[in-house]
């Protein structure tokens, strides 16, 4: 049972049929992407991984490179020698705007094509062949996984990239760009025709979110510093020219690519990614922005919504019984006790704490998953302690209950107030005021029963 890949495909098959965009074909390898496509990939800080749609299929990361070669940029010569070479102010213009600082030639930020171009010639290495591999690395520990050049999309980039070259030609002369203008653009081709799929950028930006370290393989791989660092400029300046409405809307630190990749970070939440590629006139994909506006919404993820930390919220998860006697302090005789210490393990129990968002519920619903057993059995979730659950994430809980509950699962649910609430046409839970009288009730289901097999 995963609650999360449900949602992702409920938002691929409602967001599918939108015809909005145009696939990018200024770089003509590009304009061969198939405009149906649509992926949707999230990771959690757990290191669970969902996907839905076409979450698997290889594309080019493009633009959604900068922030991590930016994040390379910074391990590499730290915040002060970099901010001398590219600033992190809003530019407000469009990704590949010819706008530098007067006097200096210094790119606005590290998010467009010009501070991009900066940063990856900053990333050390004795030529740029050592550059790019430093760089390939570094995006493939970022994903998780080794990644590879399309080489097809290079050439067409590198026969088509005179503006990004005009960029460099310019910087150069300013004194903003040192080295070969040549082999620092083609660098930046290279980078750019990393493939990747939803999945790897999902992981890539949970590891932005884990503060550095990624959640699936546990990798640090930039420090907590760095990754803050990112995230911050992701915020003001990843979506481009409507990174102002974004943040206003979504509230999260995003950056997108022209392929049709765009990446979310939800701090110490989860990363998410999509693939589309037609793209807005901002060059942001369309049913990706729709779609992560609405994931944000949903679970209340803007992140200047006051939210306080959390202790633990799984504080128990078992199945069966403990030390030779029942949950509940029901006394019983030996044969029920034999009957209990059988057939206990069809009995989870599963406790909670604190205030339930994205995080946290996803964290309910995994304990119990990986508990459930093969035979319909008795669910019991003791939320006594919950003090608050928000909207999207009641409604994720309750989609997740009503799944088990179809399956012939029983819902047992102690809790101080009335949530979540049954789904509609789905069985209704058994709801008690306290975890005692949940398990007793759930002790006593599985008592009957047993008790009618074994008279059979």
């Amino acid at each position: 049972m995963e609650p999360v890949t449900d949602a992702l495909e409920e938002i691929c098959r409602r967001l599918a049929g939108v015809a909005d965009g145009a696939v990018a074909d200024y770089i003509p390898q590009l304009a061969l992407a198939d405009p149906a496509a649509f992926g949707l990939a999230l990771v959690s800080m757990d290191g669970h991984r969902y996907q839905a749609g076409d979450a698997h299929t290889p594309f080019t990361i493009q633009s959604v490179s900068k922030p991590f070669v930016y994040a390379l940029a910074l391990a590499d010569l730290g915040p002060d020698a970099v901010a001398a070479r590219v600033g992190a102010e809003p530019s407000g213009e469009a990704f590949n705007a010819i706008s530098l600082e007067p006097g200096t030639g210094r790119p606005a930020n590290p998010m467009v094509n010009a501070g991009a171009i900066v940063a990856t010639s900053l990333v050390r290495g004795a030529d740029a062949g050592e550059r790019f591999e430093r760089i390939r690395a570094c995006l493939s520990a970022f994903a998780g996984r080794a990644l590879d050049v399309d080489e097809e999309v290079y050439a067409s980039e590198a026969a088509t990239g005179d503006r990004n070259r005009a960029l460099a030609y310019l910087m150069r002369a300013a004194g903003a760009l040192d080295g070969d203008v040549g082999e620092e653009v083609d660098t930046y081709f290279r980078q750019c025709s990393v493939r990747v799929t939803a999945c790897d950028l999902a992981a890539m930006a949970a590891t932005l979110a884990h503060g550095g370290a990624n959640p699936v393989t546990g990798e640090q791989v930039v420090t907590e510093d760095v990754a803050t660092r990112v995230m911050a400029v992701m915020a003001t300046c990843g979506m481009y020219d409507r990174a102002g409405t974004w943040l206003l809307d979504v509230g999260l630190p995003a950056k997108s690519g022209v392929a049709g990749g765009l990446i979310a970070v939800s701090p110490a939440r989860f990363g998410i990614a999509v693939y589309s590629p037609p793209l807005d006139e901002a060059g942001n994909p369309v049913r990706g922005v729709r779609a992560l506006t609405e994931v944000s919404r949903r679970f209340g993820l803007h992140m200047m919504r006051p939210a306080g930390r959390h202790a633990v919220t799984v504080t128990e998860a078992t199945t069966g019984r403990k030390a030779g006697a029942a949950w509940s302090e029901r006394v019983r005789g030996p044969e029920e006790d034999e009957r209990l210490a059988a057939e206990g393990h069809r009995i989870v129990l599963v406790a909670a704490q604190g205030g339930l968002e994205f995080t946290e519920t996803e964290q309910i619903l995994h304990a119990v998953d990986i508990r459930v057993p093969e035979q319909p059995g008795w669910i019991v979730l003791d939320l006594t302690r919950v003090t608050a659950i928000a909207q999207g994430s009641a409604m994720m809980l309750g989609a997740a209950l009503a799944a088990f509950a179809r399956q012939g699962h029983h819902i047992v649910i102690a809790a101080q107030r009335d949530f979540p609430a049954p789904v509609p046409d789905t069985p209704s839970w058994h709801t008690f005021p306290n975890r005692e009288a949940a398990l007793a009730w759930s002790e006593e289901q599985l008592l009957q029963e047993t008790a009618h097999f074994r008279d059979a």
